[in-house]
C-alpha cells in the first residue's frame, strides 16, 4: 500500500497565501479542511504554509507526505443520519519549523506579496508574554513575538505599504483572542522600540479578528487505522478524525465574507461585529447542557454522553433544560438558538464519539458557576421563579461529590479546597451531625466561589434541599423523573 505523496496522488496545488502557526489535529480538521473546501468550490486559490511554533521533532513533519493528509468527518448529519466522509486535504503546501528552518520560514513568508491570512492555534498558553524575547532572537519564544517580527519584516520590505497588511485570525481558546494577540504585538513593538510609523501601521493596515471555534476533533484514530486505510487505499500517518458539526465565528469586517469567498460557498462561518452572544450561546447551551447532564446521568448508572442521550428520561431532562430554561434567557434570535440546540443534541448522540461522563465532570463546581448559574439567575429575574431543572442540577452536583455510585467509589476531580470541603460535609452528614439543608446551605453560601451568597436567593436552599433529599432517599432516576 502506497503512502500519501503528491507524486503518487497528483492533484491541485495552490499558491502560498496563508501562514498557519500550529500543525496540530484541530487546525488540520477545522481551518485547513474549510480552506480545502473553499479552494475546490471557489476561486479562493489559497495554499497554507504551516509553521511549527515550538522546538520539537514530534510528531513528524507533514512534509513526509508533501502536506497531504486525510480527514474523516463523521457523526449525525442535519437529518439525524450517521455519516462518515473521508476527504484528501490538499490545502497545505508544506510545514516549516520556526526553529530548525527559521530563515526558510521568516523571509519568504514576510516578503511574499500574495500572503494575506494568518491563522493560529498555539494553545491557550500561546497568546502570552515572554519577558525574555528579544527582537534579534531567531526566533523569539512566544507566538506574539514571532508575529511581531514577521509583521515588522513585511512592513520594511514593502516600505510600509498599506495594502500589504494581513488578516490575522487566531483560534486559541481564550476570550477575544484577536484583541489579546494585538495587544501583545503592540507591547513587543513598543518594548523593542520599533518605529512609531510601524506601530501605527500595525493597527491601520492589519486586521486582528477575535474568534469562536467549535468542533470536536478526535485526531488520529489509532484503533481504527488499518480499517480506515483499507477504505482509502493508502497509508496516512496524519489521519485526522472529527465530528460532523463545526462552527467558526469571526469578529471582523463584513468584507471578509467576500475575501474568503464565503459568499460563493456558505460554510458554517459567521462574520460578526461581536462574538460575545455566540460565546454565551455556546457556553450556555453546549457547555451548560453537558454540566447539567453529567451528575444526573452518571448517578443514574450511565457512563457516556451518547448513552445518556439514548435514555428517554435523561434525554428529556436535558432537552427541557435547554429549550424551556436556557434558550428563553439568551440574547439571540430564538430560531438561531433552536437550530444551534438541535445541532448540540445531535452532537451528543454522535455514535463515533465515546465521551465519558467522568472526563467531563472535571471542575464541576466552576463549570456550574460559569455555565448554568447565569441562566438560573436570569430565569428567576425574568419569570419571578427558579427554573426547576437548573435548580435540580446543583442538587445532583452536590450528590455527585459523595464520590460513590452503587457502593463503588469513583474519582472526583476538582479544586483541592472543594474536594476537602465536600469530604468534610458529607462525613458530617453521614454521621448525623449535619442535615441536608445545612449541607446545601454550606455549599451555596461560599461567596468567594459563587461571587455572591446563593443561600440568600429566596427559595433556592429549599428547592435544592428537596431535590437532594429526593436523590438520597429515592435514587437519581426516581428523583429526576418529574422533570423529564
Amino acid at each position: 500500500m502506497k503512502t500519501l505523496n503528491r507524486r503518487d496522488f497528483p492533484g491541485a496545488q495552490y499558491p502560498d497565501r496563508i501562514i498557519q502557526f500550529g500543525e496540530g489535529n484541530f487546525l488540520r480538521a477545522f481551518v485547513d479542511w474549510q480552506i480545502d473546501l473553499l479552494n475546490e468550490h471557489t476561486d479562493l486559490n489559497a495554499g497554507i504554509v504551516v509553521v511549527r511554533p515550538i522546538a520539537t521533532d514530534f510528531p513528524p513533519s507533514l512534509n513526509t507526505q508533501d502536506g497531504l493528509y486525510t480527514t474523516i468527518i463523521r457523526g449525525l448529519n442535519e437529518q439525524g443520519e450517521a455519516v462518515s466522509d473521508a476527504r484528501l486535504i490538499r490545502s497545505v503546501n508544506r510545514e516549516i519549523s520556526a526553529y530548525a528552518d527559521f530563515d526558510a520560514f521568516f523571509t519568504p513568508s514576510a516578503h511574499n506579496p500574495e500572503m494575506r491570512f494568518v491563522f493560529s492555534n498555539t494553545t491557550e498558553a500561546g497568546i502570552s508574554y515572554h519577558a525574555g524575547d528579544r527582537f534579534d532572537d531567531a526566533p523569539p519564544v512566544s507566538y506574539p513575538a514571532k508575529l511581531t517580527r514577521l509583521l515588522f519584516e513585511r512592513y520594511q520590505h514593502f516600505a510600509g505599504a498599506a495594502d500589504k497588511g494581513w488578516v490575522i485570525i487566531p483560534c486559541e481558546l481564550i476570550d477575544y483572542n484577536g484583541e489579546a494577540l494585538q495587544a501583545l504585538v503592540l507591547r513587543y513593538a513598543s518594548e523593542w522600540e520599533l518605529p512609531q510609523a510601524f506601530i501605527t501601521r500595525l493597527t491601520s493596515a492589519n486586521t486582528f479578528c477575535s474568534t469562536l471555534v467549535d468542533r470536536i476533533v478526535t485526531g488520529y484514530p489509532r484503533d481504527e487505522v488499518a480499517a480506515l486505510e483499507a477504505q482509502t487505499g493508502y497509508k496516512d500517518a496524519f489521519l485526522d478524525t472529527a465530528e460532523h458539526f463545526y462552527l467558526f465565528v469571526i469578529q471582523g469586517p463584513a468584507s471578509l465574507e467576500a475575501e474568503l469567498r464565503l459568499d460563493k460557498l456558505p460554510l458554517n462561518v459567521r462574520i460578526v461585529d461581536d462574538i460575545k452572544p455566540y460565546k454565551e450561546r455556546k457556553v450556555a447551551i453546549l457547555n451548560g447542557a453537558h454540566t447539567a447532564l453529567v451528575p444526573v446521568a452518571f448517578q443514574a448508572g450511565i457512563d457516556t454522553v451518547g448513552e445518556a442521550m439514548n435514555d428517554a428520561e435523561i434525554c428529556a431532562f436535558v432537552e427541557k433544560a435547554i429549550y424551556d430554561e436556557i434558550i428563553p434567557v439568551l440574547d439571540l434570535p430564538r430560531d438561531e438558538l433552536v437550530s444551534f440546540a438541535s445541532a448540540v443534541t445531535g452532537r451528543f448522540r454522535n455514535p463515533y464519539i465515546k465521551h465519558q461522563l467522568l472526563s467531563i465532570a472535571l471542575n464541576g463546581m466552576t463549570k456550574y458557576r460559569t455555565r448554568i448559574l447565569p441562566q438560573l439567575l436570569a430565569g428567576q429575574k425574568a419569570h419571578g421563579a427558579l427554573p426547576p431543572r437548573l435548580t435540580f442540577a446543583p442538587a445532583a452536583l452536590i450528590a455527585f461529590y459523595r464520590g460513590e455510585r452503587d457502593g463503588e467509589s469513583y474519582p472526583v476531580q476538582d479544586d483541592a479546597d472543594w474536594i476537602s470541603r465536600y469530604q468534610t460535609l458529607w462525613a458530617r452528614h453521614r454521621d448525623g451531625q449535619m442535615s441536608t439543608r445545612e449541607l446545601v446551605t454550606a455549599v451555596l453560601s461560599v461567596a468567594d466561589h459563587w461571587q455572591q451568597d446563593l443561600s440568600q436567593i429566596p427559595g433556592l436552599v429549599e428547592l435544592v434541599t428537596a431535590d437532594l433529599d429526593a436523590i438520597l432517599t429515592c435514587g437519581m432516576r426516581n428523583a429526576v423523573k418529574p422533570l423529564c
